[in-house]
């Protein structure tokens, strides 16, 4: 059965940094696209990064900023959050897609429950 478990997420002042991590089981990260999600309180769910056989994603408002890597030993996704903004709150969520990488129609076959992250400013 497919699994992605996130963590490392937590409260920090704006400036700050955080490094998510998705572990996958039944899930194999190097060759899926994996993306990382977020929602916050009142607003839409918006892909934020993306990862898929070599090629990366950024959304706009976290470039420079944000940086995906894999853990191909563990089987595991790291998304490392640098200069983290009051805006960068919300709800993290790890997915992963074998079939595309099309991170703007949220149509991921597996979730992780997510990981909270809140940045004060």
């Amino acid at each position: 059965q497919d699994e992605l478990v996130e963590s490392g997420g937590g409260s920090v002042q704006a400036g700050g940094s955080l490094r998510l991590s998705c572990a996958a089981s039944g899930v194999t990260t190097n060759s899926n696209c994996m993306a990382w999600f977020r929602q916050a309180p009142g607003k839409d769910r918006e892909g934020v990064a993306a990862i898929h056989r070599g090629t990366t994603y950024y959304v706009d408002s976290v470039k420079g900023r944000f940086s995906n890597s894999h853990d191909r030993a563990k089987n595991i996704l790291n998304l490392q959050m640098n200069s983290l903004k009051p805006e960068d709150t919300g709800m993290y969520y790890c997915a992963a897609e074998e079939l595309h990488c099309e991170v703007a129609g949220f149509d991921f076959a597996d979730w992780g429950q997510g990981t909270q992250v809140t940045v004060s400013s």
